[in-house]
């Protein structure tokens, strides 16, 4: 009687199944085997389909740890986001989503795998395990990216580098000019008249700051007087609080530049339950400007993503990307 076709179905369940496994069921050689699955020309097509089908009948699975030792280095880099996850912040707002899609098709494209995690401590270590990390956000007064620096990986983050810590602490900033959006927020309250404008979000923020202090650098050149920051956390019902408390006590306030499209529908909502004139614009151009109405500094997500994961490549190779600002725009709606 023929010996029965070699197959792994009697193999304990916990054991893994490897290359010398599919090289013994196909008869061929263990770098045979190697080739075909990462579709080398070195193989004919007919036996890299009879080597892909039966390592697919067996369950094989690549072995990313030896393979990253035989390369020397993990092919799989970290996305974190600096966000809890909080329906009043929703993740699936451009950012991060669109930031985080431009950064995985870059990496995808290079060949390397993405870990998406948030900044929570208790899953620092998913970061740890990677050749390098991508940081959505700073944290306030830099502290998160402090935090991600310590684990001594290659780190790029998305932010502000304008007072340069970040840069000190060894990593590399890519962001929007957000200066430049803070200076085109202003000229456009004040082509429309305004005269007495207030800020809207948390300095803390290394974005924040440099969108006010784009604001009150234009205010200052017109002769007008600073904007009003007030802080308040990043969410819609936050700043419709702050902003009822403002209009209730000035009765001078007649524009509100906000840090996010979140906090401008916020304001937006205060303003009119006090039957206010008050022209507002928001900062990200998202879904939420586009159903409030709102005038909104658009972001390049997609590219900085894609510059972002850039960055961290040459990095990983042991090359020296510079930070990169990139321009906005104003987008023009009812407000």
């Amino acid at each position: 009687m023929a010996e029965p076709r070699q197959n792994l179905e009697a193999a304990p369940a916990a054991r893994r199944v490897t290359l010398e496994d599919i090289a013994r069921i196909c008869g061929v050689s263990k770098i045979t085997v190697s080739r075909a699955l990462r579709k080398s020309p070195k193989v004919r097509p007919d036996v890299r389909e009879r080597i892909e089908a039966a390592a697919r009948e067996a369950g094989y699975r690549i072995n990313l740890a030896a393979r990253d030792l035989r390369l020397r280095n993990r092919r799989r880099v970290a996305i974190v986001v600096d966000l809890a996850p909080d329906e009043a912040r929703p993740m699936s707002d451009p950012y991060p989503l669109v930031l985080l899609g431009g950064a995985v098709e870059a990496l995808a494209t290079a060949g390397y795998a993405a870990v998406v995690t948030t900044s929570d401590p208790a899953l620092r270590d998913e970061a740890s395990d990677t050749s390098g990390i991508i940081l959505l956000g700073q944290g306030p007064d830099h502290h998160t990216v402090r935090e991600y620096a310590l684990l001594g990986l290659p780190l790029v983050v998305w932010g502000d580098d304008g007072d340069g810590i970040d840069r000190a602490s060894g990593v590399v900033v890519i962001g929007s000019d957000n200066r430049q959006g803070g200076a085109q927020a202003a000229r456009h309250l004040i082509e429309r008249g305004r005269k007495r404008v207030a800020f809207l979000g948390d300095t803390r923020h290394a974005e924040m700051r440099a969108r006010c202090d784009g604001c009150q650098a234009v205010l200052a050149d017109h002769g007008l007087a600073p904007a009003i920051e007030l802080h308040c956390e990043l969410t819609a019902a936050a700043a419709e609080v702050a902003v009822e408390a403002l209009l209730g006590r000035d009765p001078k306030v007649d524009a509100i530049f906000a840090g996010s499209d979140l906090m401008a529908a916020g304001a937006k909502r205060a303003a009119a339950r006090a039957e206010r004139d008050i022209a507002i614009v928001g900062y990200d151009d998202s879904p939420a400007a586009a159903a409030f109405g709102l005038t909104s500094i658009s972001q390049d997500w997609a590219g900085g993503g894609k510059l972002l994961a850039r960055a961290l490549l040459e990095l990983i190779a042991g090359q020296h990307p510079e930070p990169s600002s990139l321009p906005t725009r104003l987008v023009l709606r009812d407000t």
